[in-house]
């Protein structure tokens, strides 16, 4: 592989602070880093050329919570409401998770995000119920040539139990080199409100560790404004703190993490389906908070950004039309723009995870994550008019051409480079046999299917018919 890559003649989108935008640029990667954007640019001797007219050059995307570990059941949990996932995980069946359950889940998931253009990914891992669980899910992130962040959880303790455990210190202290921008680290927990606040002892180890935190926060019936309120009063609200989802908190609260300079992580897809509360763009763009973009659980819903940015501007327009029509008022210009969207999946990701100088834009001096969007095979992929509007609205995962981590090509020509798919595919197999037998086929069918509330069919007086309750039949 050529220690240089030459991207030709495409349209650069560099994410940098003034959002510039090149058409018929080339981008020049040199070792890990972005060397030079302009046109017409030399290529060193020995470099890799590749081919962008047409298409679309932006940084590698950020997902700022993504549950990898759960990848291995895509789908299983597609009709769950946020209730249903809890039993499941909390409650019954996410014990049932072996080491090999966990590495398998993270490596699907690890392979999938860098084939959607993914490079940088925020591994919310709360299933370690071991300190050997963390050890599998971490050598999963590393099988795979993707920048990870690993957020260290155990849904099946209190965080101020596993964080005080030598188990955890030891994978600490062997696993995570403090300033490694491939493998980054956070602690992953959530503040119930409880007021005795027992979380504050999780919240002194980070700090003592120097790490962030991500939490979910403003979760409908989970967590709420107390565990905000306590984590302010307490100190423990920064600039890194990253709260995930964060549908359902009041102003103060708002108030409160605009105050300290933390973000939020919007899972629009989950947040709309699960019951978290309504994606909170709307009232974060009100705040001035920041925001990224993330897909929290492919168990329900799919894996790439694009989805996310879709569903992310549906939302908010949604909202921003709602509102106006409450008041009598029509809205004529939207507020939150594709370029805004584009911008919380790219730059959002790399402010909130304290990388925005590393990675997030194009820009010379920064670590090379690139994503090249061409498909000549797509009648979906020209024209390119609008190149914000494209990305969120027109490309999907099937666009992603070539993907550069850390200036290491991992996807070329629409196919994965030095990535074991069939291995992937038979440890996920694994797993579903293993998962399958514990709880046997009757209670998988269910955990699967549940139930559909009942419904009742009313009489329509808009019709020449009347409902025979009897007959459980229209007469006529």
């Amino acid at each position: 592989m050529s220690d240089s890559v030459l991207f030709r003649n495409g349209t650069v989108l560099t994410m940098d602070d003034r959002h510039t935008v090149l058409p018929n640029a080339d981008v020049l990667v040199v070792g890990e880093r972005i060397a030079e954007i302009g046109a017409g640019l030399t290529a060193p001797e020995g470099a890799t050329v590749i081919d962008a007219s047409g298409g679309i050059l932006m940084p590698g995307m950020i997902d700022t919570h993504r549950h990898m570990w759960q990848t291995a059941m895509r789908g299983y949990g597609a009709d769950w409401t946020l209730t249903q996932y809890f039993v499941w995980y909390y409650l019954e069946s996410g014990k049932l998770f072996r080491p090999e359950d966990v590495y398998a889940g993270n490596l699907l998931a690890a392979i999938e995000a860098i084939d959607a253009g993914v490079t940088t990914t925020v591994d919310w891992s709360h299933g370690l119920q071991t300190p050997q669980h963390a050890d599998a899910a971490v050598d999963a992130l590393e099988a795979v040539p993707g920048r990870f962040v690993f957020a260290y959880g155990n849904l099946q303790q209190g965080p101020w139990e596993w964080s005080a455990d030598a188990g955890f210190r030891d994978f600490v202290n062997r696993r995570i080199t403090p300033g490694d921008d491939m493998l980054g680290f956070q602690l992953a927990f959530d503040v119930t409100g409880d007021p005795a606040f027992p979380e504050k002892a999780a919240f002194e180890v980070a700090r003592e560790l120097g790490v962030a935190v991500t939490t979910h926060a403003g979760v409908w019936g989970a967590t709420n404004d107390d565990g905000i309120r306590l984590m302010h009063e307490n100190g423990f609200m920064t600039p890194q703190t990253v709260y995930v989802h964060s549908a359902t908190l009041n102003r103060d609260s708002y108030h409160r993490i605009a105050a300290t300079g933390g973000s939020v992580s919007v899972s629009t897809e989950s947040e709309q389906s699960a019951g978290q509360g309504y994606p909170p763009t709307w009232i974060l763009r009100d705040h001035g908070i920041g925001v990224s973009l993330s897909m929290d659980t492919s168990v329900w819903w799919s894996g790439d950004l694009f989805s996310a940015m879709r569903a992310t501007l549906g939302a908010d327009r949604s909202r921003e039309h709602l509102e106006a029509h409450g008041r009598g008022e029509t809205v004529t210009h939207v507020h939150l723009r594709a370029e805004q969207v584009v911008d919380w999946a790219t730059r959002g990701g790399s402010r909130a995870l304290g990388l925005d100088g590393v990675v997030g834009s194009l820009e010379p001096g920064k670590k090379a994550d690139v994503v090249l969007l061409r498909n000549d095979d797509s009648p979906a992929m020209f024209p390119i008019l609008h190149p914000y509007g494209h990305v969120a609205f027109q490309a999907q995962r099937g666009d992603v051409d070539t993907v550069l981590v850390n200036g290491r090509i991992v996807k070329r020509d629409h196919k994965l480079v030095g990535v074991d798919l069939a291995a992937a595919r038979e440890r996920v197999g694994r797993t579903i046999d293993h998962l399958r037998g514990e709880l046997g086929e009757k209670a998988w069918a269910r955990g699967m299917n549940p139930d559909i509330p009942e419904t009742k069919v009313r009489d329509n007086p808009y019709t020449y018919t009347e409902w025979d309750a009897g007959s459980a039949q229209w007469k006529h």
